[in-house]
């Protein structure tokens, strides 16, 4: 459905630098019964190492496959300061472009609907993307704007509109940044998909979904795609404190990826010292079945390895493992 068509037969409008490096520290867990997600941990301590050869050995201990796929990254593109870390880093896009092209991908196209800055293009100019990415422009779609198709029930809508390349995709990868979040704690692969739903119906921060509500909106969006996504999750530099925009930089040097997103960011929130079952959207999906807390099998780096408490604001202590 064409987006003016769409607002033309509901009426839908919009709702109206120093970065740390950081020491281990053991996580603990229990393991219940049922079958294990894979979540690989690779360790990356800058955006100069071989990130493609990082990321290949991601997929081949996680066992992707993405030949003939039609497959869409989903960069977590929000804002821009240059005083801080805010989006996933434009070596990393590169570098999962090429690894989805050498692994016999039929279409690697990359999109995103920036919750904040309505000009995606004039973002992705200042963020380095379309320098960063070979030809940037032609392969980028701006999710806030593109033709969009029924997704069935969402929240406390009878239907949701999302857009066309996104429904379309065989494989959406979450190409998400390792954050805190003022409103629920972290933002990681789950959550990097807010960037799907239109800002052109839905509002700018996606209103819509904050009416919802975040926990809920991030279990809805992930029981639409969960079956077809995959996680990569920028930890290179990650933001901590007040995040996802004004926190602080912090070196966690890691790469996280898998195909079950709650398991990935189950094990990124542990990796940044906060207890996954204290996070609401991640009790969400667990309820939905979507996702076993402490049923991972973790490859590459031990996590009490890479372990690295982020700074949490005062409401958050509380998740604190």
């Amino acid at each position: 459905m064409k987006r003016r068509r769409f607002l033309q037969s509901t009426g839908a409008a919009a709702m109206g630098v120093g970065i740390v490096a950081c020491n281990s520290r053991k996580a603990v867990s229990t393991t219940p019964p049922g079958p294990k997600p894979v979540v690989s941990i690779l360790r990356a301590r800058s955006y100069s190492d071989e990130l493609l050869d990082v990321l290949r050995r991601g997929a081949e201990q996680c066992g992707l496959d993405a030949r003939g796929k039609r497959v869409l990254l989903k960069p977590n593109l929000v804002e821009f300061d240059s005083a801080t870390t805010i989006n996933t880093n434009v070596a990393l896009i590169a570098a999962a472009f090429e690894l989805f092209r050498g692994l016999g991908a039929a279409e690697v196209r990359i999109g995103e609907g920036p919750g904040h800055r309505r000009d995606s293009l004039y973002l992705a100019e200042v963020a380095g993307y379309r320098k960063g990415v070979e030809r940037f422009d032609t392969r980028f779609v701006d999710l806030n704007r593109d033709d969009v198709a029924p997704a069935g029930p969402f929240g406390s809508l009878e239907n949701i509109y999302l857009p066309a390349t996104v429904l379309g995709a065989d494989l959406v990868v979450s190409l998400a940044k390792m954050k805190t979040h003022h409103w629920v704690g972290a933002t990681l692969s789950m959550k990097n998909f807010f960037g799907v739903v239109p800002g052109s119906l839905y509002g700018w921060p996606k209103n819509q979904l904050h009416q919802i509500g975040i926990p809920r909106s991030i279990a809805e969006l992930h029981r639409i795609f969960g079956r077809k996504s995959f996680g990569i999750v920028d930890g290179v530099v990650g933001m901590q404190g007040n995040g996802p925009i004004r926190g602080t930089p912090l070196n966690a040097g890691v790469i996280v990826m898998g195909a079950d997103l709650a398991a990935v960011d189950a094990t990124c929130c542990r990796i940044m010292g906060i207890d996954p079952q204290k996070v609401d959207y991640l009790q969400l999906a667990a309820s939905a079945g979507s996702l076993n807390a402490d049923s991972i099998e973790q490859r590459g780096e031990r996590l009490d390895a890479v372990r690295c408490n982020f700074d949490l604001i005062p409401q958050f202590q509380n998740l604190r493992i």
